[in-house]
């Protein structure tokens, strides 16, 4: 993160340029997964009526200093960690796996879980890639 602020070696999240930071990253994962506006919208808990936010966060507005908002983007970013680790070699299956169908999920791609579970169903899925790494 080009932009974190660090306090003793951990990001401060209550700054701004840790925030627009964490934005963009957020957003060009969106975009390697090949997510709709409106599956951004439901993984970052926004209305469908903030779809101008979206490309605003692209541009390097900061998110907003919500805790539910921190979660959601940690998770995320978890997500995108443990498919870099679990599929190093393999950018196709690293960036397609959230819409593939998964037996650990009752056959539901992970996307729909988190889109039908919110934050819940985001942290279900980190949770289960960490497990499947072995952590």
């Amino acid at each position: 993160m080009a932009h974190a602020n660090l306090k003793n070696n951990e990001v401060v999240l209550e700054s701004a340029d840790s925030r627009k930071g964490l934005a963009t990253l957020v957003i060009k994962l969106f975009h390697l997964w090949g997510l709709s506006t409106s599956d951004q919208l439901d993984l970052l808990g926004l209305s469908p009526k903030s779809r101008a936010m979206l490309s605003k966060y692209a541009k390097g507005e900061a998110l907003p200093a919500t805790r539910d908002m921190y979660d959601r983007v940690g998770w995320l970013l978890s997500i995108h960690k443990a498919l870099r680790l679990l599929y190093p070699r393999n950018e196709d299956i690293r960036y397609s796996w959230v819409n593939r169908r998964n037996a650990a999920f009752d056959n539901l791609a992970p996307l729909e879980v988190m889109k039908e579970q919110g934050i819940i169903g985001i942290a279900r899925v980190a949770r289960y890639l960490d497990f499947y790494r072995g952590r």
